[in-house]
């Protein structure tokens, strides 16, 4: 099939776009900027575009046959000075329903969002978070313009952990470093609490599951292992060669702030995803150290 893999050029979208072109499928990335040019990605077709902008009517989605979305809008994404709750609902609330409604008419037929666990895993965050708000409102917009032949579903994530050949990271690098011993000012410890985290390479057989076998009209939860944050960091420790303990302590990370915590630092969002589905959409379990194991390893010599 011919897919466009929209956000292909960051760590979600490009893993899958990777495992479909393995799968046999024929891949075009779609984002704002081109892939970095150390990936293999590079060399995969590139549309240029900002869906929130509405660069992609439906004439230059024709010709594809199923769509990939994963580049839902998150606090990181607000423009200086723009209001967040303003930008957030128009990106994901109104830019991304708009956004499958024109790849509906452009012909393609099958699509699958990543969206966001928080709303199913934690829906008593809804109601004071406008991210979580808004990203409950997309992947219900978007399931919205499903009609005979456009299928949507959605997959809606945890905390991820994975790498993509030759690309770099704002998060795994830093955290690499951590592990080795790098950044002397921030002692071992993870911040309190925890949350479930799911591989990039699970997300990306899921995605390819959803695409054979999804349901459409469907909000999948899916995800991998509970895990407290200091049981995270303790797994790159451990990746690096660093015997040092990793306690929980009740306290601002650098690398893992409070704002990146909606449940509250001591909290834990903690799931088991549903058996039937797992094994609907084909994607493996238990795989967390074994990825970051991975990603010490890509990134193990940048510090």
């Amino acid at each position: 099939m011919k897919i466009l893999v929209v956000g292909g050029t960051g760590l979600l979208g490009g893993h899958a776009a990777l495992h479909l072109q393995a799968l046999g499928h024929d891949v075009t990335l779609a984002a704002r900027n081109p892939a970095h040019p150390t990936t293999t990605l590079a060399a995969l077709p590139f549309l240029p575009g900002d869906y929130v902008a509405g660069d992609f009517p439906t004439e230059r989605l024709k010709g594809f046959d199923w769509l990939l979305f994963a580049a839902g809008n998150d606090p990181r994404h607000i423009p200086p000075g723009a209001d967040a709750g303003d930008h957030l609902m128009t990106a994901n609330r109104d830019a991304l329903p708009a956004f499958f409604r024109a790849a509906r008419a452009a012909g393609i037929t099958r699509a699958v969002m990543i969206g966001s666990y928080y709303p199913q895993a934690t829906p008593e965050l809804v109601a004071g978070n406008v991210y979580i708000q808004s990203r409950q409102l997309a992947c219900e917009g978007v399931r919205a313009e499903a009609a005979p032949g456009f299928a949507v579903c959605t997959l809606n994530a945890p905390f991820m952990v994975g790498c993509v050949p030759g690309q770099p990271s704002a998060i795994f690098e830093p955290y690499t470093a951590y592990a080795q011993g790098h950044f002397p000012g921030i002692p071992p410890f993870g911040p309190a609490g925890g949350t479930n985290v799911m591989s990039c390479q699970s997300l990306s057989e899921a995605i390819a599951g959803a695409f054979a076998r999804g349901e459409s009209g469907k909000a999948y939860l899916v995800g991998d292992e509970n895990l407290s944050f200091a049981a995270y960091f303790g797994l790159f420790f451990a990746a690096a060669g660093n015997s040092a303990p990793v306690p929980s302590l009740d306290q601002v990370h650098p690398l893992l702030p409070d704002m990146a915590i909606p449940q509250g630092r001591g909290n834990f969002i903690a799931y088991e995803p549903d058996a039937a589905e797992v094994a609907l959409l084909g994607y493996q379990r238990h795989d967390v150290a074994r990825a970051v194991a991975e990603v010490v390893r890509q990134y193990g010599g940048t510090a």
